[in-house]
């Protein structure tokens, strides 16, 4: 009788790790984390610039890795 209690516990923590909606969520969401970002920058939301100014960073750091890479392997 005592270890009824347990089992129960035991399958309950078994269970999966997302709930029943969750998968349906994610397939909905197609949007990049870029796209969502740049649509959160052009709002009028506070701090909607400095996630301009963070995309627009990270711009100028991939341009310049590129350019890096490019003379890096360059005959």
């Amino acid at each position: 009788m005592r270890s009824l209690p347990l089992l129960l516990l035991l399958a309950a923590a078994c269970g999966g790790a997302s709930s029943p909606g969750a998968d349906s969520t994610a397939a909905r969401d197609t949007l990049t984390r870029r796209q969502k970002d740049s649509i959160t920058a052009q709002s009028e939301l506070p701090g909607a610039r400095g996630v301009g100014k963070a995309l627009a960073a990270q711009d100028t750091a991939a341009a310049r890795n590129r350019t890096l890479d490019s003379v890096a392997n360059a005959p």
